[in-house]
């Protein structure tokens, strides 16, 4: 069965992350034990179990769980699949001797991401791993730009909190402000990746229409995640750290 558009820009969307995140994984030996907090309806969890690997999702809604619990059983892993209800906050009581810890979109949007990376580590084993996703501020910037919102970009770009401030989307950060919070938190960063460097740039109906684009799109967002001058393009960044 061909997959279908929104699974396509899905693809496009997370190929990078999932490349890196499933690429540490075939590393270990045996299944690992993975939390990913806020990770909702099982996007990454539903796949990683099917690698099989033990995934325990923290999420604060009853609904997603609630179908991450369906999602889970119609992929014949929910015996490798635990939700419990809570966020970052609640981590340390939730958890602990993770061998990964899935942190996609959350710390944009806690108020103390110092506060939340400090708890990560404390649920990490030694030698154990982070995977974060977070916003970019230049990509931001940009998009406001683009979109006309042209004194909306230059309040980001002057942001005097360096754009540590939770706003309207949540909170975004520069490559060079990541690394400091890892270390004060104890991780040491492995790599960081640009994601949806040109994704969220190109129009949707190329990527929908044209046969073969979506693939072709996904190569060439592979190919430029990792060099440094198209990091700032990037509408994310995805960092993997160990403790």
């Amino acid at each position: 069965m061909s997959a279908s558009a929104s699974e396509r820009r899905q693809s496009v969307r997370t190929g990078v992350v999932w490349t890196e995140v499933s690429g540490l994984l075939a590393e270990s030996d045996g299944a690992a034990r993975i939390v990913d907090i806020g990770g909702g309806t099982g996007g990454f969890a539903v796949p990683l179990a099917q690698l099989g690997h033990r995934v325990e999702v923290i999420d604060p809604s009853p609904d997603a769980l609630a179908a991450l619990d369906r999602r889970a059983r119609e992929a014949d892993v929910a015996e490798r699949i635990t939700g419990q209800q809570g966020d970052l906050a609640d981590l340390a009581t939730l958890v602990e001797d993770a061998d990964l810890v899935l942190c996609h979109g959350v710390l944009d949007v806690v108020d103390d991401p110092a506060a939340g990376l400090a708890t990560i580590a404390s649920v990490l084993r030694p030698g154990g791993h982070l995977s974060l996703l977070v916003a970019q501020r230049h990509a931001a910037v940009v998009a406001r730009a683009m979109a006309g919102h042209f004194q909306a970009a230059r309040d980001l770009l002057d942001d005097p909190a360096g754009g540590r401030a939770v706003g309207r989307g949540g909170r975004r950060f520069t490559a060079e402000e990541l690394s400091p919070l890892l270390a004060a938190a104890g991780l040491v960063t492995s790599t960081i990746h640009g994601v949806r460097v040109f994704a969220d740039l190109v129009p949707g109906q190329l990527v929908d229409l044209e046969p073969g684009a979506s693939a072709a799109l996904a190569e060439l967002e592979s190919a430029v995640a990792t060099r440094p001058e198209y990091l700032p393009l990037a509408t994310q960044l995805h960092v993997l750290a160990t403790r």
